[in-house]
């Protein structure tokens, strides 16, 4: 499909595809985001939900005397969690614009390892759709929406994909840098900057290494296990814990690239960089899908980056809460 071309315009100190994408997971950027959200006077609310046996944690915020356009569910990307920058600062845009959100947890993140002995993995589509039926249930006559950033987005792409066979009424989902082709991703991270293969696996390692604290007889596995570099260790954990064939068959199962989502019935927007270093632009050239769809690619960004100027006010909140909004009207 044609994409559009993104009005994203940093300063040129400020176009760097590395530094947009290291800066938007500082500490400063998510202090400033949690400072943001804090502002807003939203009432926040802790739910476990209840998926089929298995639990997720979710946060419901909402402002005090005021009736919603609607509800947001929200989705972290790999190893981020409800507490992530920008999922503060996006839930701090869509509450000024008249939504509650709620940000839920996908298995393992944010420090809920212990609510399920089974561990992650990215193929764990049906207990997020059945998630989001779920605070359907709990919070009805009023429109949902959803959105996520990366591993996020992926997953909101394939609930919106999933929603009307599962009787979910979702009315848009956007998508900021999701994961398109996993196996490409991986292939861009291996020849890319070693910074954000080191990032990913310290946090995965960190992760797992909880798992196996809390769970010592189901996980055994050893440090040198953990040394790995991601395509072995991702490969030996999709076979051992993940009951797949292999990493072709574990990318295959959460790829959402080419005609995937040509079926889609549920509109929604998408936003990529053109220079992320994570995920190439190539791959959403050639996504195939229906009218109903937008997407937009802008010149700079990095992944999930999108930072304005050097109070790192972000333009992929604004522009979540934008396409949200327009699909819901007052």
């Amino acid at each position: 499909m044609r994409a559009e071309r993104a009005d994203f315009r940093p300063p040129r100190w400020l176009r760097s595809a590395h530094l947009q994408s290291i800066l938007s997971s500082s500490r400063l950027r998510k202090r400033r985001a949690r400072l943001a959200f804090e502002a807003r006077g939203a009432t926040t609310t802790e739910y476990i939900l209840d998926c089929r046996g298995v639990r997720l944690l979710g946060m419901h915020s909402a402002v005090p005397g005021r009736t919603a356009r609607g509800l947001v569910v929200l989705l972290h990307g790999w190893e981020g969690s409800v507490a992530s920058g920008y999922m503060l600062a996006t839930a701090a845009q869509l509450l000024d614009a008249g939504f509650e959100v709620f940000r839920l947890n996908f298995r393992d993140h944010g420090d809920t390892h212990h609510l399920n002995e089974d561990m992650f993995h990215s193929c764990r589509l049906e207990e997020v759709v059945d998630a989001v039926a779920e605070i359907q249930r709990l919070f009805p006559d009023r429109p949902l929406l959803a959105a996520g950033y990366s591993l996020g987005g992926n997953f909101a792409l394939r609930v919106a994909n999933a929603a009307p066979a599962a009787g979910i009424e979702l009315v848009h989902a956007a998508a900021v840098c999701p994961v398109l082709d996993p196996a490409r991703g991986l292939i861009a991270m291996e020849q890319g900057l070693p910074l954000y293969h080191w990032h990913f696996m310290r946090s995965w390692r960190a992760s797992l290494r909880r798992k196996r604290e809390l769970f010592p007889a189901r996980f055994t596995w050893d440090e040198r296990t953990l040394a790995q570099n991601m395509r072995a260790l991702t490969a030996e954990l999709a076979v051992t814990h993940a009951g797949l064939a292999g990493l072709e068959a574990y990318f295959d199962g959460y790829c959402i690239a080419g005609d995937r989502l040509a079926g889609l019935q549920v509109p929604v927007s998408i936003l990529t960089s053109a220079d992320d270093p994570v995920i190439p632009v190539e791959d959403f050239h050639a996504l195939q899908l229906p009218a109903s769809a937008h997407l937009e690619i802008a010149d700079w960004g990095g992944h999930c980056g999108f930072l304005e100027n050097a109070e790192l006010r972000g333009y992929g909140e604004r522009w979540v809460s934008r396409c949200l909004a327009a699909a819901v009207p007052v």
